[in-house]
């Protein structure tokens, strides 16, 4: 499907990317939602791949990395899970009766010029989690929680009634497609940031007001934890830790809010790289290591770390009509998630 010369030129992990959909072309769905820009005149692809049950009456998980270029493990994280599914559809049974029951959908390389520059930001300057219309209702972080100074400044949001950039409209297309044209849905989007643990956060991100499924959110953690006690994750609402302007995740959710038949639960990954940062400080002097593991046996082992989370969202999707709380215990249940975050 892609030829030697065009692997030879491209990203690391697009070429990765790549080799993963020929080995599972008999398989997988794959589109190009548009080409993005990179460095000088070149242009990469913003692959959406899927597989499983193409069905709307099934559920739906989408896996999503490489947002900010800069923390390239969120997409490692998302091809290592793409590429084992694929390797596992050679022999194991099991996943293909799963595969009946769910959609898998993998968006890995949301922003490919960013990563080829290093930036976090796109080659057009602009944060893409700062893009979308949604404005914080309290106050945000001077800068980090997005501005509109200028493009050559961090955390760039874009100019008021500006169309979304191309990889940002990407995603948003992807998700509507695909996971809001269904009654259930989970989206993970996989990031790396200056922390000692690992976090899933839901939202809001413009807000501290709790989300209408905080109750489907705090059955989800519960499911997780009854699974894998020994876990190294912190379940929370991202606006414990700062609110910000234009965030997709938001934006996605409130247009999801729009049918209350329709749960779409969507999570964010925030790998803590201080972890790796402590044990070869000498990282914390390059833009990469910051955000990212610069030893391979640690980068192996945070590619494992997460394969686990991966998998159980898969299988939580499946049986969705299981957990999710019936809607007389949801009030009960809304009150504890309100007394764990937001007491």
């Amino acid at each position: 499907m892609f030829s030697p010369a065009a692997r030879e030129h491209s990203l690391p992990e697009l070429s990765a990317l790549e080799s993963v959909i020929d080995m599972g072309s008999p398989h997988l769905d794959v589109k190009i939602m548009g080409q993005a820009p990179g460095p000088g005149a070149s242009r990469h692809p913003l692959y959406a791949i899927a597989l499983g049950n193409p069905s709307l009456d099934v559920p739906a998980v989408g896996f999503f990395g490489g947002v900010h270029g800069l923390e390239r493990i969120g997409a490692q994280v998302v091809i290592s899970y793409l590429k084992s599914l694929v390797m596992r559809l050679r022999w194991d049974t099991s996943l293909h009766r799963q595969l009946e029951d769910v959609r898998l959908v993998f968006m890995p390389i949301v922003n490919p010029g960013g990563m080829a520059l290093g930036t976090r930001a796109n080659p057009s300057g602009v944060d893409l989690m700062r893009n979308a219309p949604v404005d914080a209702t309290g106050k945000v972080p001077f800068m980090a929680g997005g501005q509109r100074l200028s493009r050559g400044l961090p955390w760039y949001r874009g100019q008021p009634g500006e169309p979304l950039e191309l990889e940002s409209q990407a995603l948003c297309d992807v998700v509507a497609s695909e996971l809001l044209t269904r009654r259930f849905s989970i989206a993970l989007d996989c990031h790396s940031g200056l922390g000692f643990k690992d976090r899933i956060w839901f939202p809001y991100a413009h807000t501290r007001t709790p989300i209408l499924h905080l109750a489907e959110i705090h059955a989800l953690k519960e499911i997780y934890l009854q699974a894998y006690s020994h876990h190294q994750y912190v379940f929370e609402p991202q606006s414990i830790q700062y609110l910000a302007h234009g965030d997709l995740w938001d934006h996605l959710y409130l247009q999801a809010c729009s049918n209350t038949a329709r749960v779409f639960l969507p999570l964010t990954l925030e790998m803590g790289s201080w972890s790796w940062i402590k044990k070869n400080p000498r990282q914390v002097f390059t833009r990469l290591g910051i955000f990212n593991p610069l030893i391979e046996h640690r980068e192996q082992r945070v590619l494992r770390r997460h394969i686990g989370l991966l998998d159980f969202l898969g299988r939580a999707a499946c049986g969705h009509a299981l957990w999710t709380p019936a809607p007389e215990a949801r009030a009960l249940r809304h009150a504890d998630a309100l007394a764990q975050w937001y007491g």
